[in-house]
């Protein structure tokens, strides 16, 4: 199999993992796929070093998590809210619930943001994490800890888990 077959074969497999997490970090879906498309196109460049890789998710998920701080240091202005596409009927509270938990994420740190999104949407293990994001293992369950506390306390999921909508 060639390169660009190898390629192809990895985008496809990892492509949904790339945009939720980037989604996780605090991207819209539409922001989310161009930080994916972004991070795939710097995987194609740098694919022999992928393909050395020890753990090869860690190293794409590691160029996405820089790949995302990049796009916040250029930003310069954010957007106050996205409108949906097109919203059948029904949709108002999967709406409603996406966006208290884009909120929610929203107040979370950046490295809380990083480890979720690493954690729980890429899968890495904790000291995966802390390799990709080149910080101790300990700061990675305490910023886990502190992310998951945050959430389980924020009012606008709160008031999802008691059945209302935020």
């Amino acid at each position: 199999m060639g390169k660009d077959e190898e390629y192809a074969e990895f985008v496809s497999a990892r492509w949904l993992t790339l945009v939720r997490a980037a989604q996780a970090l605090g991207c819209t879906l539409s922001e989310a796929e161009d930080l994916a498309q972004t991070t795939m196109v710097k995987v194609y460049v740098s694919w022999s070093k992928v393909m050395r890789a020890e753990h090869r998710d860690a190293y794409v998920s590691k160029m996405l998590v820089n790949a995302h701080r990049d796009s916040h240091r250029k930003r310069r202005e954010t957007p106050l809210g996205v409108l949906p596409d097109a919203a059948g009927p029904d949709a108002t509270s999967d709406l409603d619930s996406a966006d208290a938990i884009n909120r929610a994420v929203a107040r979370l740190s950046q490295g809380q943001r990083e480890v979720i999104a690493l954690r729980y949407f890429v899968r890495l293990t904790e000291s995966e994490i802390a390799s990709t994001l080149g910080v101790p293992a300990g700061t990675v369950k305490s910023r886990l800890s502190r992310a998951l506390d945050a959430l389980s306390a924020d009012a606008d999921l709160t008031d999802l888990r008691d059945g209302g909508t935020a």
